[in-house]
């Protein structure tokens, strides 16, 4: 399984990135609201980790941009 974390503190982002690679999960990471919209719909992801306060795009417009431009996503 392939996530991507959105998140711009990144102590959080190497915490996360730590635990869930020990779990075996493939984990790729962006640092702001812009680069994250670009590699949710470059990569095949299967979950994205996404902080709502986030610079250059807030994480709500990013999420809502993924979900336009992504028609085969699972939504949960």
């Amino acid at each position: 399984m392939h996530i991507l974390i959105v998140e711009d503190e990144k102590g959080i982002v190497d915490f996360l990135k730590q635990g869930l690679e020990e779990e075996g999960y493939t984990i790729s990471s962006a640092s702001d609201g812009e680069e994250g919209l670009r590699k949710a719909l470059e990569l095949e992801v299967d979950l994205v980790l996404l902080d709502w306060m986030l610079p250059k795009i807030q994480g709500i417009d990013v999420c809502k941009r993924i979900r336009k431009e992504k028609t085969n996503l699972q939504r949960i």
